[in-house]
C-alpha cells in the first residue's frame, strides 16, 4: 500500500455498532403508529440504506411514508446516539494515522453523521465527512468514494475503503476503490479484518 493516501469509513457496523440504536429508532417510528417492530430483513435493510430508504421500505404506502417521515424531522436522532457504541480499535486506528493519511467518513447517514462525530469526541480525525445529502446518489452507488477521491485528488487504487454491507462492497466496485470487508466474509472485498486494529497488516503491506 506504499501508494495509500486516503482511509475512508462507512460508519453503521464498522466505527459504530449501531443495532441497538438503529432498531430502537425505527421501532420507535413503527410503534408510534401502532405497528410491529422490524423483522430481521428489515433490519437489514436500515443498516444499510439512508433514513428516507428505510422509512419508505417500512411503511410503504404515500400516507403513512409521508407521516412517518415528518414525525422523524420532528423527534431526530439524538436521543438514540447514547445507544451507539463506538468499535474496539477505531481511536487506535485514528490516533495512529491521523496527518499520515486522509481520512474520511462515506455513509448513507444524512443529518446526523456528524453530530456522531461530535458527540463522541472523534470529529477531529476526520479531514472529510460525506453523507447522502452531499452527493446526487447515496451507496450502493459509487458517488460518495468518488467524491471523497476527487477532494483530495486521488487515484482509486491511493484509497481503502471499510465497509461491511454489500452497499459498501458494490459501491467499491463501481468507484474501483479497494475495499476492506469488515467482520462480514459475504462481501468479496479486497481484504477482510475482524478488527479495525488488522487495517495496519493491510497498510503496511
Amino acid at each position: 500500500m506504499n501508494k495509500l493516501k486516503v482511509l475512508t469509513f462507512d460508519c453503521d457496523g464498522v466505527m459504530f455498532d449501531t443495532e441497538n440504536a438503529n432498531k430502537a429508532y425505527y421501532n420507535d417510528l413503527l410503534n408510534h403508529f401502532g405497528r410491529h417492530p422490524m423483522t430481521p430483513d428489515q433490519f437489514a435493510y436500515a443498516q444499510m440504506h439512508t433514513v428516507d430508504e428505510s422509512i419508505a421500505y417500512l411503511f410503504t404506502d404515500p400516507e403513512s411514508f409521508g407521516a412517518a417521515r415528518s414525525l422523524r424531522k420532528k423527534t431526530g436522532y439524538d436521543p438514540y446516539l447514547k445507544y451507539m457504541e463506538i468499535e474496539p480499535d477505531l481511536i487506535a486506528v485514528l490516533e495512529k494515522y491521523a496527518g499520515r493519511l486522509k481520512i474520511a467518513v462515506a455513509t448513507n447517514r444524512t443529518d446526523t453523521m456528524n453530530k456522531v462525530l461530535a458527540v463522541h469526541g472523534i470529529e477531529k480525525y476526520f479531514d472529510l465527512v460525506v453523507t447522502a445529502l452531499d452527493v446526487p446518489r447515496p451507496k450502493p452507488h459509487p458517488d460518495p468514494l468518488l467524491r471523497v477521491l476527487e477532494y483530495f485528488h486521488a487515484a482509486p487504487d491511493e484509497m481503502l475503503y471499510v465497509g461491511d454491507s454489500e452497499l459498501d462492497d458494490l459501491a467499491a466496485k463501481a468507484a474501483d476503490v479497494p475495499l476492506v470487508a469488515y467482520d462480514n466474509v459475504s462481501l468479496a472485498g479486497d481484504y477482510h479484518i475482524k478488527r479495525l486494529g488488522e487495517l495496519v497488516n493491510i497498510i503496511n503491506l
